[in-house]
């Protein structure tokens, strides 16, 4: 007798898996043990996956048999998907990075993971990050190293970066990560995957550690989102976990609006001209000039244009460390000052700012919450004329891990050493004021290292830079499965 095909190739889309769940031409059980068998042959290697949830995975996935035989439905009924580490799923081990917290165990789930679960998606289990979710490679003390699976001597990226190699490797179809530096949009792009920042208050921030299970109003940039192989996953995790915070939902809901355009030919996309003091690595910005070619002729409106904001990006980025070291830093008051006293004597002017941030004052955040909001009015003016703003989110394809101290740590770029904590200045552009920005893959380098970039949106207008990668996906760009994953 022969052996009977799987209806679903590793590689396939969420999408196309539950359409073959809705179909019956696989159950949930078999689909979860398609990816279980998976993940016993390709993530010892990669070290992806650190937290396993397999029995509960099982038991969840004969639930959701049951509840199609029953005529029941639900967006992710039945598929199997994975968590950041970060995001709290009751029952399961949810560290940071951090040995102090290597055995912490929330008792409930994040509202994200309650949504996700209430979609009826099967929790495979927990992704691994760096400590306190701060690096853009993936190793801890508890779980060690994640690799990229295009390169096991490289990164996959960070945060998010167990998932953005989890996805990438055909693991799982979904991941749900989180955003602050690029800790979605980086291992997406490193690992040649889709990612989604959200708007800022699309997806509820609580339930994330570092931070707090119940909502901080106070605390701004940072989102939950999701990584997935397909720019219409994106929308599909997005409607399944979006939503108010914890309180709000007695009254508020989301309504994101539809796309402002459904083909290339009506897209108005402004390009972000180059950073003078940041270089970005030759083969990305040769494949951001391919896609500008190639929309213009699909007949869109392509020209370089930014926000006003943006005629001074050294500050917007000042800006933007302040924030994020204040949000950030240790809450130890002694730990703080020493960390800025470091960053004084480092003596750059970004250095500088983050350690205003760590040493704030109530009017210090006032005043620079006050000059984030003229960043956000900036935005929405240009957005008038524009639909997307295109940009790099890496100024380099993955890089080789390392264990040197962040102060001493570069990257390689054109063959030029730049700090490595610039990194972060092209994931700002989108995080400071809030902006949703969609990351998606433009191919690979001579090396055969993934390239990536990201459009930003209009803000809570998350179907449009969505819907922009989809497009590009379907007629410049597919997906490209890492080679030895079959």
């Amino acid at each position: 007798m022969g052996v009977t095909a799987m209806p679903i190739d590793a590689f396939d889309d969420a999408t196309a898996m539950l359409a073959a769940l809705d179909d019956g031409a696989i159950s949930a059980a078999e689909l979860l043990e398609h990816h279980l068998k998976r993940i016993g042959k390709h993530n010892p290697p990669l070290n992806a996956i650190v937290t396993p949830d397999y029995d509960n995975a099982r038991a969840r996935a004969r639930a959701a048999d049951e509840a199609r035989a029953r005529g029941g439905r639900a967006p992710l009924l039945g598929l199997p998907l994975t968590i950041k580490d970060c995001i709290d799923v009751a029952g399961l081990v949810g560290t940071a990075g951090l040995e102090d917290f290597a055995e912490r165990v929330p008792p409930a789930d994040s509202q994200v993971a309650a949504r996700v679960r209430q979609a009826g998606a099967v929790i495979m289990g927990k992704t691994n990050v760096p400590p306190s979710a701060a690096d853009w490679q993936s190793a801890n003390p508890i779980f060690g190293r994640t690799n990229n699976p295009w390169d096991l001597d490289r990164t996959p990226g960070g945060s998010t970066g167990g998932g953005g190699a989890a996805v990438a490797a055909g693991l799982t179809p979904l991941e749900f990560g989180s955003d602050i530096g690029g800790s979605i949009r980086v291992p997406a792009s490193f690992c040649g995957v889709y990612g989604h920042k959200p708007s800022e208050t699309a997806l509820t921030k609580s339930g994330h550690f570092p931070g707090s299970a119940l909502p901080n109003p106070g605390v701004v940039m940072s989102v939950q989102g999701p990584l997935a192989r397909s720019a219409r996953d994106l929308e599909l995790a997005f409607d399944a976990s979006s939503g108010p915070e914890v309180g709000e939902d007695v009254a508020w809901s989301l309504n994101v609006p539809p796309a402002r355009c459904d083909d290339l030919s009506s897209f108005r996309v402004a390009v972000m001209p180059p950073i003078e003091w940041l270089p970005v690595d030759d083969e990305i910005a040769t494949a951001q000039q391919r896609l500008e070619d190639a929309l213009r002729s699909a007949g869109a409106t392509v020209a370089r244009a930014q926000p006003e904001a943006f005629g001074d990006l050294r500050a917007h980025h000042r800006l933007y460390s302040s924030l994020l070291s204040l949000f950030t830093g240790p809450p130890n008051v002694e730990q703080r000052r020493r960390r800025a006293a470091s960053m004084r004597a480092a003596g750059g002017e970004f250095d500088i700012a983050a350690a205003n941030g760590l040493e704030a004052s109530g009017t210090d955040l006032i005043g620079w919450l006050s000059r984030r909001e003229g960043v956000r009015q900036s935005y929405r003016d240009f957005f008038r004329d524009w639909d997307v703003l295109l940009a790099p989110i890496t100024i380099v394809p993955a890089f080789p891990h390392t264990e040197e101290p962040w102060p001493q740590r570069t990257v390689d770029v054109n063959g030029k050493a730049v700090y490595y904590g610039l990194q972060v200045v092209y994931p700002a552009v989108a995080t400071l004021s809030g902006q949703p920005a969609t990351a998606f893959p433009m191919g690979l380098t001579s090396g055969g290292l993934p390239i990536g970039l990201q459009a930003i949106g209009p803000y809570l207008e998350d179907r449009t830079p969505i819907r922009f990668a989809s497009l590009v996906q379907s007629h410049i760009q597919p997906f490209l499965p890492p080679p030895g994953y079959e």
